[in-house]
């Protein structure tokens, strides 16, 4: 977890990402991650204000839809395209919706970047 994070739902993203907005906030990043035990995705909303950074989490099933937020902060769609490209994020809305081919060729069925595993190494226990 960061410090100054809220955790959000798809119901509340929007007005909490309003209320950023009235306060001044600037957007400067939107990133997700897969969460594989639970099958869902974190996607994390990065906001500035004098250089004091706060941040949003909404977790969702992988298949969920998710409100686009570019009709609050309308540079979020090339975050929320990069993203539905990538991982394949369900956003909803998005004011300018590249269909999948911001990055990628029409003809690729996957996205390409899901399914991340870290491996631990024990204590004592060097590489051969």
């Amino acid at each position: 977890m960061f410090a100054n994070e809220q955790a959000v739902t798809v119901d509340t993203l929007i007005p909490e990402c309003q209320k950023c907005y009235d306060a001044g906030l600037r957007l400067v990043g939107v990133s997700a991650v897969e969460i594989k035990q639970d099958s869902t995705f974190d996607v994390l909303y990065h906001f500035d204000k004098d250089l004091s950074l706060s941040h949003l989490r909404l977790n969702v099933p992988k298949e969920a839809p998710v409100p686009s937020i570019s009709g609050v902060y309308f540079p979020a769609l090339l975050y929320e395209n990069e993203i539905k490209d990538q991982f394949g994020v369900n956003f909803q809305n998005i004011l300018i919706d590249f269909g999948c081919t911001l990055y990628l060729e029409p003809e690729v069925v996957k996205s390409p970047f899901c399914t991340f595993t870290f491996a631990r190494k024990e204590k004592g226990k060097e590489e051969a």
